[in-house]
């Protein structure tokens, strides 16, 4: 790639550094590190053809690349995490906060410490503890808490009236203050009760039960029977505190247990706090996903944003001496050492194979799943976010009116083997399933995505009259699916006049999967059908939206609802292409198969079909199960898995050969 700030290749040195990329307004766009600077930046500037798409819009975007030379690995990762707080690059991973989780805090700065539940950003001189998952959990906690340790919990300015008027407030009256306010406790005695406080809330719940005990027998051993009553209800208090908190690692381990679930457009990011083997907290966080990140670059950013900011003392043991992945992240050890660094102590991060360590690790990766599901489904069934979406396709595309009928059609092909295609269907930004339509692809061969498109669209606009006398497309609103995916493949020709009338609703938007070749193609296949219907491509990758005729694609925000939309449309057609496609072929596998059978006549095979419908329950079929069926003796059952088993060993990997 020929780019005019490209820097000589003897200019840049072979040490390690970190390196970052700037527009032309001086703008950071993109922040890197390497262990040989000179091999990574020479990479950047090679054959256009060869780059991720994405890394192609960076060099594009920037006009100058400048470098720092460091001495360590761990040194590029701090420089690297540092650039990235300080010029948030656009072109960088980064996690941002879905949502907010309240917290407790005890304000350790102020001379009498009082304990609160809050959200949002944390104040120097504070000591945090959390996050929780709900705030009503941790109010009760507290209100228990505040039995067994009565520290300050009102505002300043509640505290400044009760050391004006010197009385104290309802909390003194009750016993869930010890009053610091008018003096029944000076500032050295109730700043121990607030460390307790905040030891409890760290997890570490056994010393508190040990003491509580010992303070209530040594107290009835003094017959002081009075204050025995008090530690009596204070250990009662620890202990039903203690009990909201199941115990999850028998050995009392700290940890904090990470996970992520990913798919092609966001980052779902889960995490649970384990102190003394109780889970304190939990936290989860929904980020766009930039570009094809993978997996262990989205972890180390992940934990980079959660831990490399924690001040020691700021917060109750902020990093854990043991941090459980599913995998281990881009360069694991130089983490581990710069985490271990913040903390003071030395940090592990591993990634548990077995045991209760590994099992709570499911149930994180299943949170963080769940709360991905549960962010896209309120998403999508917002009527207000709809709208907007639909509005924002509409001005950006330059729609005459808001597309309520969207069709989005793609192809799924092995190599060009058994190529398919669908036609999904949107109706006020959800989709109409009923509507769905397959294609089996008749008249190209091999793998021309651009061919099986205009044949689709042909077949899909074969009786343009049809569509101009057709009803407008509907108006109304709908806030619920119609029903499964249907499984009709559609034909040239419908078979009854009902069946003509839904395939002819006229789209507002027809989007096709790709970029300026494919809605080349569909432009053609549509004038050819003498069919007028707003036209646009969505690019993959970039997400880059194409309209016929135009030299460059359109650009919509990365969180623009518009582009979600599309994307949605675009993934559904994907996923409804590649279910048909490999239906098939598994039905083309299965018929191969038993036509090489010897002795399997046109009635066997019916048969074997009606009692097995599928490879996958053939395969799983002994000889007995085989010999059952009617006109299948034993020895046809052995020949029939003889030649199973020689097909279950596949001579090359078809799953990399599949497109979509």
């Amino acid at each position: 790639m020929s780019l005019p700030y490209r820097p000589k290749t003897a200019e840049i040195p072979t040490s390690p550094g970190v390196y970052r990329f700037s527009d032309p307004e001086g703008r950071v766009v993109y922040v890197g590190k390497a262990k040989n600077l000179r091999n990574r930046l020479t990479s950047y500037f090679q054959d256009e053809q060869a780059l991720h798409p994405r890394t192609r819009a960076m060099l594009r975007a920037a006009a100058k690349v400048e470098w720092t030379i460091v001495q360590t690995e761990l040194e590029a990762l701090q420089l690297e995490w540092t650039w990235i707080k300080q010029y948030d690059p656009r072109f960088n991973v980064m996690f941002r906060d879905d949502k907010s989780y309240p917290w407790a805090a005890i304000t350790w700065a102020e001379e009498f410490p009082r304990v609160f539940v809050g959200r949002g950003a944390r104040r120097k001189g504070n000591r945090y503890y959390g996050p929780y998952q709900a705030a009503w959990a941790i109010r009760q906690t507290l209100d228990v808490l505040l039995g067994a340790y009565p520290m300050r919990s009102c505002s300043a300015g509640v505290f400044a009236a009760a050391r004006r008027s010197g009385r104290p407030c309802l909390l003194g009256d009750i016993g869930k203050c010890v009053a610091p306010c008018v003096g029944r406790i000076d500032a050295a005695e109730h700043r121990k009760l607030a460390a307790k406080m905040g030891q409890f809330l760290s997890g570490h719940v056994g010393s508190a039960v040990r003491e509580a005990q010992e303070q209530m027998d040594a107290a009835a051993r003094a017959m002081e029977y009075e204050q025995a009553a008090t530690w009596r209800d204070r250990l009662a208090a620890i202990k039903l505190a203690s009990a909201k908190n199941a115990v999850v690692f028998l050995d009392g381990t700290d940890a904090d247990v990470v996970a992520l679930a990913v798919d092609e457009l966001e980052v779902s990011a889960a995490i649970f706090f384990v102190r003394d083997g109780r889970i304190v907290g939990e936290r989860g966080w929904i980020a766009d996903r930039d570009g094809d990140s993978p997996a262990a670059e989205l972890l180390q950013a992940f934990l980079l944003r959660e831990y490399a900011d924690a001040t020691p003392g700021q917060d109750a043991n902020p990093i854990p001496p043991l941090i459980l992945v599913p995998q281990l992240p881009a360069d694991a050890t130089a983490l581990a050492e710069l985490l271990a660094g913040q903390r003071g102590a030395q940090v592990e991060i591993r990634v548990p194979k077995r045991g209760d360590k590994r099992t709570l690790l499911d149930t994180v990766a299943q949170n963080a799943a769940d709360n991905l599901r549960v962010h896209k489904t309120r998403r999508a069934s917002d009527l207000t976010t709809r709208s907007l979406a639909l509005e924002e396709i509409q001005q950006a595309l330059g729609l005459p009116q808001a597309p309520l009928r969207i069709e989005c059609y793609d192809i799924s092909h092995t190599q060009g083997q058994n190529a398919v295609a669908s036609m999904v269907v949107f109706e006020d930004g959800l989709p109409r399933k009923s509507e769905y339509r397959r294609f089996v692809i008749r008249t190209v061969e091999g793998s021309n995505d651009v061919a099986a498109m205009r044949e689709v669209l042909l077949r899909r606009f074969a009786h343009a009259e049809v569509i101009a006398a057709a009803e407008p497309q509907p108006q109304h609103s709908r806030d619920g699916d119609a029903g499964e995916d249907a499984v009709a493949i559609a034909a040239a020709e419908p078979q009854s006049q009902p069946a003509r009338n839904r395939f002819a609703y006229a789209p507002a938007l027809i989007v096709v999967d790709g970029g300026a070749p494919q809605v080349a193609a569909a432009r053609a296949a549509l004038a050819e059908a003498g069919v007028d219907v707003p036209l646009a491509g969505l690019a993959k990758r970039l997400e880059e939206v194409w309209l016929p005729g135009e030299e460059y694609p359109v650009i919509l925000p990365r969180n623009s609802e518009g582009l979600y939309l599309l994307q949605r449309v675009r993934d559904e057609a994907h996923r409804f292409a590649i279910a048909h496609h490999r239906a098939r072929r598994g039905k083309s596998m299965l018929e191969s198969i038993l036509e090489g059978v010897d002795g399997l006549g046109p009635a066997k095979t019916k048969a074997l079909r009606r009692r097995f419908p599928s490879l996958k329950a053939l395969r799983a079929a002994t000889e007995a199960d085989l010999a059952q069926v009617p006109g299948i003796g034993p020895k046809l059952a052995a020949e029939l898995v003889a030649a199973l088993r020689q097909d279950a060993v596949p001579a090359v990997n078809t799953a990399t050969g599949e497109v979509g």
